[in-house]
């Protein structure tokens, strides 16, 4: 008897130890993922607005993250925008409520700093002291938004729409007319050498330069995509271009108004991402000039 004591009881401590090593092992590892998966974002971004290791981002950008929620209170419906705003020489942030018709209801100081913004825990903690029962909310999107000196310079949104098999993740840069400046494929599961060369420069920089205008009438069109424009394309920037020098702003102006050119074999794929991208910039582009607009008559005091 004492024998299987002896043997419960260490198998006990045996277990309790393995799962504390376990445990320890997956908070470490846990935050060294969220920590990559940080690191490659603000990458993305930087990227996106011309910046790299070899032009790196002057010391006066400023990325601003606005995140979007939809407040329910029974039957009524209206929009809580989380702003940063300025305290000091600090950042804070306010909750600004607009009803889906872009009028001004409410607004709030929120109890968190712009560090911890970044955690949804903390976000909600912050929006639940300001927002009581039966009042309920539920996280709908961010925008990031690029300042650079005392102008915005861009937009980036993160974005999510379905593809061929299953959802396509993008994260997209706008200028302050809402011309794409630059998409970026974050995740996709699309099928191998047909739907996933949706993250080809030769497919996904055809986006690049749309102004708002063209971006509402975009299409996918099935032709072959012209080896001059394919080679533009895939031109990286900062790279020598195979392209003489005279020829580039030729071929940029004959292509620049032109469809998407779909993908050879994923059709579905490319009209996805179309039809996906289309739709984030303008509704972006509705809500921000609503929101730009209750910023300004209430003279809420935005960082960005």
């Amino acid at each position: 008897m004492k024998e299987i004591i002896r043997i419960t009881v260490g198998l006990t401590i045996s277990c309790l130890i393995a799962a504390l090593v376990m445990g320890s092992v997956f908070i470490v590892t846990d935050k060294a993922k969220k920590h990559n998966e940080h690191v490659n974002v603000q990458d993305t971004m930087l990227g996106l607005l011309g910046y790299t290791k070899k032009h790196p981002a002057p010391s006066d950008l400023k990325l601003y993250t606005i995140y979007r929620y939809i407040i329910e209170d029974g039957n009524v419906r209206t929009l809580g925008y989380m702003l940063p705003v300025l305290k000091g020489e600090k950042t804070g942030y306010q909750l600004a409520i607009i009803d889906l018709a872009g009028q001004f209801v409410n607004r709030f100081d929120l109890d968190i700093t712009d560090e911890k913004a970044s955690e949804a825990p903390e976000r909600s903690s912050a929006l639940k002291a300001v927002l009581k029962p039966p009042k309920t909310f539920v996280y709908a999107d961010s925008t990031i938004v690029a300042k650079l000196g005392q102008k915005r310079l861009a937009y980036l949104l993160p974005g999510e729409f379905t593809g061929f098999k299953t959802f396509i993740d993008v994260m997209l840069a706008l200028d302050p007319s809402f011309k794409i400046i630059g998409l970026e494929i974050m995740e996709q599961e699309e099928d191998p050498g047909l739907g996933a060369e949706i993250k080809q420069d030769y497919f996904k920089n055809q986006f690049s330069g749309k102004s708002f205008e063209e971006v509402k009438k975009l299409h996918v069109i099935k032709e072959p995509l012209p080896e001059e424009y394919k080679k533009y394309l895939e031109t990286k920037q900062g790279q020598e271009s195979p392209i003489p020098q005279g020829e580039i702003d030729a071929i940029r102006s004959k292509y620049q108004d032109k469809d998407i050119y779909a993908l050879t074999g994923a059709t579905i794929s490319s009209k996805a991402v179309t039809d996906g991208v289309k739709n984030i910039v303008t509704k972006f582009a509705y809500r921000i000039n609503r929101l730009d607009t209750v910023i300004s008559g209430q003279h809420i005091p935005i960082a960005f």
